[in-house]
């Protein structure tokens, strides 16, 4: 008699690539990794079913640290490009990862629009309120009164606040965790991808190399003392008066996810004889 095949279970290195990370030391970026592959081993999604998509800096390494299809794109277009591929290929889980200065400055208008779309992927930002990659510089995120040689006396322009952005936009999840609790970040990261929509997960990752300070977010950081609601009304009185420390979801919705319309399917002749003169 034949043995029964049982169904291989997944573990996070299953999700692992060979390629050893290169972030400083103590970058939170590390663990957001770590929590990424627990949270596809959650899920029990083949690897080859799955697609990383990023843009630039720190963050945006993580592709390539993965075993899954991976796109590291050029600045601030990773939505652009993890979009057109979860259109292109439905079948496909499409999660798209970056930074606060990759998804928030030169990517700030993707990031309304993929809201606003509603396409079904996952968007992982690790904000640590700075530019790390390119040694320091001030991101939409940081602090107006953060003061460092490169803007004395700080830049004076209040934060950007993606959550707010991103609930107004029409994001269908919305949710905040925190590097230094790698099981909670999973647990939530495995929740955006498996809600219906564009679900939008910001990770506060420290910077310890330009942002020291960061590693007081230990201590600052704590549950949500409400559940996650479905009313956007209610959210946004949450997030408008959040103290930026608040983890967990904050907002799961029900609108529909957008689907390519089938009569819209072109082939390349029928596109070519539109163009044809």
């Amino acid at each position: 008699m034949n043995d029964i095949a049982v169904p291989q279970v997944l573990t996070a290195a299953d999700y692992k690539s060979d390629y050893k990370p290169i972030w400083c030391p103590g970058c939170g970026d590390y663990t957001v990794l770590g929590a990424v592959t627990k949270a596809l081993a959650i899920l029990q999604r083949p690897p080859h079913e799955i697609a990383v998509v990023s843009g630039i800096g720190c963050s945006s390494r993580i592709p390539a640290y993965t075993n899954c299809y991976g796109f590291h794109g050029v600045h601030g277009r990773a939505l652009a490009a993890g979009t057109g591929l979860k259109v292109a290929r439905p079948d496909l889980t499409v999660v798209v990862a970056g930074g606060d200065g990759d998804g928030y400055s030169i990517g700030g208008n993707h990031f309304l629009h993929a809201c606003r779309r509603n396409v079904d992927l996952t968007y992982i930002v690790m904000d640590n309120h700075v530019y790390g990659m390119t040694k320091g510089q001030a991101s939409p995120t940081t602090e107006p009164d953060w003061d460092n040689k490169l803007t004395p006396g700080g830049t004076g322009i209040r934060a950007f606040h993606p959550l707010v952005i991103a609930l107004a936009s029409g994001a269908n999840f919305v949710a905040r965790a925190f590097s230094g609790d790698p099981n909670g970040t999973a647990e939530t990261i495995a929740k955006a991808i498996e809600h219906p929509g564009f679900s939008f997960v910001e990770i506060l990752s420290p910077c310890v190399t330009f942002r020291p300070e960061q590693r007081e977010w230990k201590n600052h950081v704590h549950r949500a003392t409400v559940p996650e609601t479905d009313d956007p009304a209610r959210a946004a009185r949450r997030i408008m008066t959040d103290d930026g420390f608040n983890l967990g979801v904050l907002y799961a919705g029900s609108r529909p996810p957008y689907v390519r319309p089938r009569e819209a399917r072109a082939t390349v002749a029928q596109l070519e004889e539109e163009f044809a003169l």
